[in-house]
């Protein structure tokens, strides 16, 4: 499947493109040619997937949807999505659209007929006697108690259906590849599987991806439902290592979720990994220390899983989650990124693009851990002849790493072999990608 070669550039339309916070619904203006613009810049990091947060007809933040079949009024027009996805094909680009049935704004038609008095839809949500908070003369159920985000009703056959109708119109108007399944952990385990039979009809390399928390993700990712889940397990793992100065944390969560033994949970399944979204702080923020960005995107690309990146990390810009939503979807600003942020990340990214999409290793590869200490850390990946091995050293001071594997390598970020049959030296913060000839 495509998916296994991977690497997502992740956009949230709303914020990247500047749109304002609520919709009057008047349109009038493409904005997503400010995503069409940079088209090139995103192509030249190496990017072969974009996936997009929400793009149909909302209230706000575009979460809580009112028309599913129609592009946000204050992004554009359908014509011009569709332009603009005719033209990432046409640069060997996929794209995966946000995926919101949990819930939908209290605009959504049939919502706003059951406010009038139409209660032919009450079915299509959790209705219950009493009132809402905006004196409805009904209740019903929100998600997670924010009431402007009406659940919808899964188990209602024709709510199940008129979802499946909205997927193949996107299917057919915009040819999307795949969906990232808001809050996939609300939904439906049967719907999953009703959907996921749909979807990989509609294409059978259709790649269905859900946001997932904590537990066990062969929940939701298995055969039946989903072929990804968020894995926020490893994200708070990642940014908790390089704080604590701890490289434990994080092989302990690789090895638990891909070491090879007949306890690991995930072998051989591809999930989505990040270091940052835009629902979480900047990674730039996150990190206390700054000369970590520059080595948490190497162990970002090369652990097991699928890498996305979010726009504007490329250059290391901050965004604090306590200063709310609003400071992690900032409009588009590439030579504001460049000159603001802590560091321009985009020729490492362009490496770390070209080889996960290209290596066999990172695609399907085994784990293992290597080396480990709390400031240093080394695995190894292997696949169909090929091995890579990542090191990393987080500490200020150097370290000589003992990996003992024979064999000719090149480290893929500077193009010089490397012996790791002897001590490898590793300058203080620094990383190394050693790959088999």
């Amino acid at each position: 499947m495509w998916f296994e070669n991977a690497c997502v550039y992740h956009i949230y339309p709303l914020g990247y493109c500047g749109c304002e916070k609520q919709n009057s619904y008047t349109g009038g203006e493409n904005r997503l040619a400010v995503i069409e613009n940079n088209i090139e810049h995103i192509k030249s990091m190496g990017f072969n997937t974009i996936y997009f947060g929400p793009v149909f007809e909302s209230v706000a933040h575009g979460y809580d949807t009112v028309d599913y079949t129609k592009i946000d009024s204050r992004l554009g027009t359908n014509e011009d999505f569709a332009r603009l996805c005719k033209k990432l094909h046409e640069n060997g680009i996929k794209v995966v659209l946000d995926g919101v049935f949990n819930h939908v704004g209290r605009d959504f038609g049939k919502f706003k007929e059951l406010r009038e008095g139409n209660w032919g839809y009450r079915d299509w949500f959790h209705v219950h006697d009493g009132n809402s908070c905006y004196n409805d003369g009904f209740y019903y159920e929100g998600w997670e108690g924010h009431y402007e985000l009406v659940k919808l009703n899964l188990y209602n056959p024709a709510v199940k259906e008129y979802i499946k109708q909205c997927i193949t119109g996107w299917v057919n108007e915009f040819e999307i590849d795949g969906l990232r399944l808001d809050v996939a952990y609300c939904l439906d385990l049967n719907f999953l599987k009703e959907l996921r039979g749909h979807c990989k009809w509609l294409k059978e390399d259709f790649w269905l991806m859900g946001e997932t928390l904590h537990g066990d993700y062969n929940k939701w990712m298995n055969n039946e439902m989903l072929d990804s889940v968020t894995n926020y397990e490893c994200y708070k793992g990642l940014f908790s290592s390089f704080n604590d100065m701890n490289m434990f944390e994080i092989a302990h969560s690789l090895h638990r979720q891909f070491g090879g033994e007949s306890w690991s949970l995930y072998n051989n399944k591809l999930l989505y990994t990040f270091v940052d979204n835009h629902d979480v702080s900047r990674i730039a923020t996150m990190l206390n220390n700054k000369k970590h960005v520059p080595i948490i995107y190497p162990l970002l690309f090369t652990m097991p899983g699928i890498p996305g990146v979010y726009y504007g990390s490329e250059y290391g810009i901050e965004g604090d989650k306590r200063s709310g939503d609003d400071a992690l979807r900032t409009a588009w600003d590439g030579e504001g990124f460049k000159n603001n942020g802590l560091c321009d990340l985009t020729e490492l990214i362009g490496k770390l693009c070209k080889l996960r999409s290209e290596s066999k290793a990172l695609a399907h590869g085994s784990f293992k851990n290597l080396q480990l200490t709390n400031r240093q850390y080394s695995f190894r990946r292997d696949a169909d002849g090929e091995t890579l091995v990542l090191m990393i050293n987080i500490d200020e001071n150097s370290f000589d790493m003992n990996i003992n594997i024979g064999g000719e390598f090149t480290d893929i970020l500077t193009g010089e072999p490397v012996n790791l049959s002897a001590p490898v030296h590793m300058d203080g913060y620094s990383v190394k990608i050693a790959v088999s000839k």
